[in-house]
């Protein structure tokens, strides 16, 4: 007896699902400035200087309450595993953290938590929903003292900063630090000033160039305007 022969069904159309094929994968926003490409290693010893951007529309990032709001939510979210949020501070459409990472993967992780909070108590503080954040953020690895004493004076100091560029005349008195940044629990002014006795919303540094490298070049003056030409982002 022969065999039956079985029949094959032809298909209609080919399969299309997976491979690469032209605009497939995640839409960037038109304001996007961030390639999203594979970032390299990270050394745990080296700290990273990191910017946010929110998208256009956005209220004020220095509004009253989200700072309150921003500082609560950092504080339960500024130390979890290899990641560590130090020192920060909120522009009113941007924020610069200066973080640490036990490596690549817990860089990812502890940046994905701290937007998803950030975003979270904006829509909440101004009853809005939707995106918050405009593209995937900016990082500079920061590896010597003399980099990360400048990142940090750059981001603590950063309203005096666009204080500057708008024409004003910030006030050169170290009487006070800029409400919406870390700058209250930094123990690293050169001159005395009122330290806060809340609970801080950043971790204590484990990195040496967190802890004491960056000592060695020069205390932060509270009258400081970081150069732009020093340091990323705005």
């Amino acid at each position: 007896m022969s065999r039956a022969r079985q029949a094959e069904l032809p298909l209609l159309t080919p399969c299309t699902h997976g491979g690469r094929r032209p605009g497939a994968g995640r839409k960037r926003f038109p304001s996007a400035r961030i390639a999203h490409g594979k970032r390299g290693p990270l050394l745990a010893r080296h700290p990273c200087h990191v910017t946010l951007r929110v998208v256009p529309g956005t209220p004020s990032l220095r509004r009253v309450g989200l700072v309150r709001e921003v500082e609560a939510s950092f504080a339960r979210a500024c130390e979890r595993g290899g990641f560590r949020l130090v020192h920060y501070s909120l522009q009113a459409d941007h924020a610069h953290l200066i973080v640490e990472a036990d490596g690549a993967p817990a860089l990812g992780c502890g940046m994905k938590a701290l937007g998803s909070r950030l975003a979270r108590a904006v829509n909440r503080t101004f009853g809005r929903r939707g995106a918050v954040l405009v593209d995937r953020y900016h990082m500079r690895v920061l590896r010597t003292p003399t980099e990360v004493r400048r990142a940090i004076a750059y981001v603590l100091l950063n309203a005096r900063r666009h204080i500057s560029k708008l024409g004003g005349r910030p006030d050169p008195s170290p009487r006070g630090v800029d409400p919406a940044s870390s700058g209250r629990w930094f123990d690293g002014w050169r001159r005395e000033l009122p330290r806060a006795h809340d609970p801080p919303a950043v971790a204590a540094p484990k990195s040496w160039l967190l802890r004491v490298g960056w000592r060695r070049v020069g205390l932060v003056d509270p009258a400081e305007i970081p150069g732009a030409s020093r340091a990323t982002g705005n």
